[in-house]
């Protein structure tokens, strides 16, 4: 076999290869565990084609093991799918595909190995490795998949503009795979991208954003972005961020590319954290920025409030991109909000007021939000960059002792709300929540001791101004 396998992967293949054998069918490893084999990478999917009945071939392997693993089948596409030995295992006659212009979904008949690997996205998944007795182990490898490994080339084995214009996801998917693979999308496949990018419409939301997050999830995400930045693609479908790109100069006065500052800013977080939502909230940070772009006379380009702009902008773009609109929405939304905020406190007539606030706004996701800012320190002169990143940890240092005196993160009021309904004998009302909110402002602005005792005192004065007293 010209790959190296396990031997719990060669003797999962020897049973695919004893049941092929038993029901007289050609069968074939193919795609993704034959290309990350040859790449040396990890891979716990393996995809099975045979010259026939794959549902039936899958049931024949099945009942070869002890316990026998529960087979998922599929009449309608001829699929079947098992667990076992920690490999998910994929089965699928070969078949012939052909496409409608208004749908990626193939018309499938019945085909032989050579049509299988022609119906394939890209050479290097077209490869196949034989699991029949008279070749076992032979590389099937018609359009030199194994060459475009070996030049790290993402190519289509036909032509691309029919391969992108039937199923458009797979241009997504050579993008993915460049930024995964750290591979080169050959000239004319990307060129056919670029061509075919429209045809992206057709494609679900939910199935461009798995693809998308697979890019972002990449140890150099910035890679895809260019690239579906490039072809054009990326408009099609996040025209939000496209808005980010470019430079304006006016009076001799530029400000800096803001899509390629965020994919820098998406990359510094890549290398920090493997949060796939502290990378949206990366890819984010700045989207508010076209919206408030102004140039003032003697002063230059201002994006003021474009943090408030992007937090309300994030809930549209989660929407359109059928990411989560729940906990991972109103996260990103946060920090996109509140990544202003620690750089500002870099300064030194900073308050420790201002401290506690950052400290009660973040709450547990200050350490993300720290990781975001640091990450959002961008520029080419090193020293300023190392300036910044020395006065940010002073910031962090600062922040940590306020921290351990006023316990603020995560505060809950040493009197609430309930125990203030109840010293009054009063019902939920505009009062409440008048007491609530000055007890709240008084221990942030440090007027007010985090502590039961002071907290108490201070409710009573409050209650008096509004013409309560407490019941004896």
């Amino acid at each position: 076999m010209d790959i190296t396998c396990t031997n719990e992967e060669l003797k999962l293949l020897e049973q695919v290869a004893a049941a092929a054998g038993d029901l007289n069918l050609a069968c074939y490893l193919v795609g993704g565990f034959v290309r990350d084999k040859l790449l040396n990478r990890p891979c716990k999917d393996i995809d099975v084609v045979c010259t026939g009945d794959g549902i039936a071939l899958a049931h024949a392997v099945a009942n070869r093991f002890r316990p026998k693993p529960t087979v998922h089948f599929f009449k309608t596409f001829g699929t079947a799918q098992f667990k076992a030995h920690g490999f998910d295992v994929e089965f699928v006659g070969a078949r012939k595909e052909s496409y409608r212009d208004n749908s990626r979904k193939p018309e499938v008949s019945a085909g032989t190995i050579e049509d299988d690997q022609l119906r394939r996205d890209f050479t290097i998944n077209a490869l196949a490795i034989s699991l029949n007795k008279d070749n076992y182990g032979k590389l099937v490898d018609p359009f030199n998949g194994i060459e475009d490994l070996g030049n790290k080339l993402i190519r289509t084995p036909s032509d691309p503009d029919i391969t992108f214009s039937d199923d458009p996801l797979r241009m997504m998917r050579a993008i993915r795979f460049a930024t995964q693979l750290g591979f080169t999308i050959y000239p004319e496949t990307f060129d056919a991208i670029a061509r075919n990018k429209e045809r992206i419409k057709i494609v679900s939301k939910e199935r461009i954003t798995d693809e998308l997050n697979k890019i972002i999830l990449a140890k150099k995400p910035s890679i895809g972005f260019d690239l579906l930045f490039r072809s054009g693609l990326l408009k099609e479908f996040f025209p939000q961020m496209t808005a980010l790109a470019g430079v304006e100069i006016v009076e001799g006065k530029g400000h800096k590319d803001n899509f390629y500052h965020t994919l820098q800013v998406l990359d510094n977080v890549a290398s920090r954290s493997n949060n796939i939502w502290l990378r949206w909230a990366a890819i984010l940070h700045d989207i508010g920025k076209p919206a408030t772009k102004r140039f003032e006379e003697g002063h230059g380009w201002t994006f003021h409030g474009h943090e408030v702009v992007g937090q309300k902008m994030t809930p549209k773009i989660f929407k359109e991109l059928r990411l989560p609109l729940h906990e991972q929405m109103k996260y990103v939304a946060k920090l996109v909000a509140l990544h202003l905020r620690p750089i500002s406190l870099s300064k030194e007539d900073i308050t420790d007021s201002a401290m506690r606030r950052l400290l009660f706004d973040a709450g547990d996701d200050l350490e993300d939000l720290m990781i975001l800012c640091e990450s959002d320190i961008t520029s080419k002169n090193k020293l300023k960059v190392k300036r910044y990143l020395e006065n940010f940890e002073l910031v962090k240092e600062r922040l940590k002792v306020v921290e351990e005196n006023d316990r603020i993160r995560n505060w809950q009021p040493p009197v609430d709300g309930d125990e203030i309904m109840q010293l009054f004998n009063i019902p939920p009302s505009r009062e409440v929540g008048v007491i609530k909110t000055a007890l709240r402002e008084a221990i942030l602005d440090g007027l007010v001791p985090n502590e039961r005792e002071a907290a108490y005192k201070y409710v009573l004065g409050i209650a008096a101004g509004l013409g309560l007293e407490p019941v004896k």
